[in-house]
């Protein structure tokens, strides 16, 4: 797929750029940026997460579907595709920042090239200071990570080891007064260390679309996500939601229904087709 690049002129940058230390001299664009009235959310997190950290990071954006956010990430493997992938999922504008040039040639990683022409084809951009043919290379990523944390109001971290690069850009946002918003983990997770420094500094943590939504600066009456009324569920599914106040795996889960494992298939389904649950890799849990 071939697109158009163009390099923005002085007035086209996003004003927020050029409050940073060190902003951008040009920004090169394909694709369109979204309007200067939708919120913009960086997400950032380790190439090598979890299935905490993608089920998580899934979770979160997929519920802002609906608002005026787009999501800002680096195109890298790891959290970044996965949040790129999610916000078009829940329709949701994205924009890639690489630590390359734009020109098909140059696109970092060559693996999510692909990924890059189907951004575009939603509707999102990809934005890069770099000249169009900037091959990356070790500096460039950091300094493109300023970019990343200068246009978003919030950054959301998923997940980050205790020396990951990822905390460049949490720690560029807390420099440039955004907000950083943190995604707890396992105490016992290698893949959380960093994330839980930026919470012991003070960073905000976010259980929930709606966390998210508020530190947006989204008013509480705009939220309409809620919590299931059990009241209104049948007998077997109210079992099932209570029997669900930590990820279960299926077969612990049907013993513990104690109706006939077809029956118990048969709820299952139509209650994840509902919406109440989802089957991830650490098992059934509440959506």
């Amino acid at each position: 797929m071939a697109y158009e690049l163009t390099k923005l002129s002085q007035e086209e940058i996003p004003p927020q750029l050029l409050e940073i230390p060190q902003p951008p001299k040009e920004l090169w664009i394909a694709g369109t940026l979204p309007s200067p009235e939708t919120v913009l959310l960086t997400v950032v997190g380790s190439r090598k997460y979890t299935s905490y950290g993608k089920e998580a990071c899934e979770e979160l954006i997929s519920g802002l579907r609906g608002y005026d956010v787009a999501i800002v990430s680096g195109l890298a493997l790891g959290i970044d595709s996965i949040a790129h992938e999610s916000a078009m999922a829940a329709g949701l504008p994205t924009i890639a920042v690489p630590g390359s040039g734009l020109d098909p040639s140059v696109i970092y990683p060559r693996s999510n090239f692909q990924l890059a022409e189907r951004i575009l084809g939603s509707g999102g951009a990809l934005l890069s200071e770099f000249a169009p043919h900037f091959r990356a290379t070790d500096w460039s990523f950091p300094q493109r990570n300023r970019i990343m944390a200068g246009l978003a109001k919030a950054t959301l971290l998923v997940e980050a080891g205790e020396r990951s690069g990822t905390l460049i850009t949490a720690r560029l946002a807390a420099d440039y007064d955004r907000d950083v918003l943190v995604v707890p983990g396992s105490i016992f997770s290698p893949a959380s260390l960093g994330t839980h420094q930026f919470l012991k500094l003070g960073a905000t943590p976010v259980t929930s679309s709606e966390d998210v939504l508020r530190a947006l600066g989204f008013a509480l009456q705009e939220i309409t996500h809620g919590v299931v009324d059990l009241s209104e569920l049948t007998e077997n599914e109210r079992s099932v939601m209570e029997f669900l106040t930590e990820p279960r795996d299926r077969d612990s889960l049907i013993e513990a229904l104690e109706i006939s494992a077809s029956d118990a298939n048969i709820l299952l389904m139509k209650m994840e087709i509902a919406g109440l649950i989802v089957e991830t890799p650490s098992g059934i849990r509440r959506r």
